[in-house]
């Protein structure tokens, strides 16, 4: 029989850790005022609460707009650990949307982020590198990071950071080095990426060897990758099991080899066995770049010859369900046939 006595215990979906939510309207600007509380439990009730409404691209946009940016730059520095991990837990699911992405690279959190590098937390640490990793993505976030002069401290990072926070730190890097070079090489990563081409990891192997694509895209990074002798080890991941590492490092060689330095080296290291068993290979993800790669190869004499005997190899390419790879061929073959010009052949 029903009695008119409330019952002490919370209905059951009311979370005690999470802030109650205003109605309508007031809840944001609500939250965001507990965020500003002196009193510690509300502003990690409030965080709590938030985690959950930025998953919502609407509720990203209006607390944009409301200045949430402002209250959550002031919670990365807090004493509490916990209100530190979920602010930047808050902010990598915004950076998820392309308007939380835009909104946190206009506020400048690129910049209050970088308090949190040394965090003693790894999951405050793994949070802004994901926030980094996201916000790179974007080319005006790229430039944010260059200007905010993080490379060579996530180079650094490289050498001490937990593994899944690495794979982050490789990802920014790819993007950010697309841009720019110089402060990376001047910081030594050629030194540590070559390092990390011998990890045990499969995707830092892989990851690594695309910042070194990125890096060999520029001409200043093809030069520092020949003299700091990274072409004979991307030749020895040629013949690696897993298809991501054999594509990024086949493709680091292409642009590497455009230099007559890259060449000869790619040649010392005895290069083309492997690139060719790539191109043979019909559903490897490297079979383009090993083409590529080849082609630039045939330009040399030895080059060349080595090649006439596997002719057919790149015939078979002119099949290829791949335009690319067609085209690709055909420019291999050209090359490969080409002889040097003679004026007794005009008589």
């Amino acid at each position: 029989m029903a009695t008119p006595r409330i019952s002490a215990c919370l209905p059951p979906d009311v979370d005690p850790t999470k802030a109650a939510l205003a109605f309508g309207r007031r809840a944001l600007p609500k939250l965001n005022e507990e965020l500003q509380s002196p009193e510690l439990l509300s502003q990690q009730r409030a965080l709590m609460a938030l985690c959950d409404l930025v998953h919502d691209p609407e509720k990203v946009y209006q607390a944009i707009a409301l200045g949430f940016l402002d209250s959550l730059k002031t919670l990365l520095v807090h004493q509490d650990q916990t209100v530190r991990q979920k602010t930047t837990e808050v902010l990598s699911v915004m950076a998820f949307h392309s308007t939380g992405r835009e909104g946190l690279i206009r506020s400048g959190v690129i910049s209050a982020l970088t308090g949190l590098l040394d965090d003693p937390v790894d999951i405050c640490r793994k949070n802004t590198h994901q926030i980094f990793d996201m916000l790179a993505k974007l080319p005006e976030g790229a430039g944010s990071v260059l200007r905010a002069g993080l490379i060579p401290t996530l180079v650094l990072k490289l050498n001490t950071e937990l593994d899944e926070i690495q794979e982050l730190i490789l990802d920014t890097l790819s993007n950010c080095l697309r841009v720019e070079v110089s402060e990376a090489l001047a910081a030594g990563a050629l030194t540590v990426l070559k390092e990390k081409l011998s990890h045990p990891s499969t995707a830092i192997r892989s990851k690594a060897a695309w910042v070194l694509l990125e890096i060999s895209s520029h001409a200043e990074g093809k030069t520092a990758v020949c003299k700091e002798e990274v072409i004979p080890v991307l030749v020895s991941l040629l013949e690696h099991t897993e298809p991501e590492v054999q594509a990024n490092s086949a493709g680091a060689l292409m642009f590497a080899v455009v230099t007559p330095q890259g060449r000869s080296s790619a040649m010392g290291a005895e290069a083309v066995p492997p690139l060719l068993a790539l191109v043979a290979e019909e559903t490897s993800k490297a079979r383009l770049n090993a083409i590529q790669t080849l082609t630039l190869l045939a330009e040399l004499p030895e080059g060349r010859k080595t090649l006439l005997g596997h002719r057919g190899a790149f015939q078979r390419c002119l099949h290829d369900p791949s335009e690319a790879v067609q085209r690709a061929a055909e420019i291999a073959i050209a090359v490969i046939d080409w002889k040097p010009f003679c004026s007794r052949d005009l008589f």
